[in-house]
């Protein structure tokens, strides 16, 4: 099993940045996708973000396409979420997320075994 806690949550104005940023307890190994999910009052968890924990490759929802970037620092165990340009409706309760499979967009919450806390965003107009 792997624990994941997210930081680097905030309260932005519309137009910022901010970086998010999730630790795992322990190296990777059997897992194969990590993923950032949202998740805003009233409304359905989002998946956001996806990578392979063993490769490059990168993959984004359309509403964060070119605004959003995920990436992983496998020396720290981390997985991170930059996020530019900034929009209220970004506000959204932030989740990272890990799969011991290979899945691909879109993101559905039931195909992830381990779950962060969470970190709150945001974004005001």
């Amino acid at each position: 099993e792997v624990q994941l806690v997210e930081s680097g949550g905030g309260s932005v104005q519309a137009g910022g940045s901010l970086k998010l940023s999730c630790a795992a307890s322990r190296y990777t190994y059997g897992i194969y996708s990590m993923a950032w999910f949202r998740q805003a009052p009233g409304k359905e968890r989002e998946g956001v973000a996806l990578t392979y924990t063993g490769g490059g490759s990168t993959d984004y929802t359309d509403s964060v396409k070119g605004r959003f970037s995920i990436s992983q620092d496998h020396a720290k165990n981390t997985l991170y979420l930059q996020m530019n340009n900034l929009k209220p409706e970004d506000t959204a309760m932030y989740y990272c997320a890990a799969s011991e499979r290979v899945r691909w967009m879109p993101l559905f919450p039931i195909d992830f075994e381990y779950w962060g806390q969470g970190t709150q965003v945001t974004v005001s107009s």
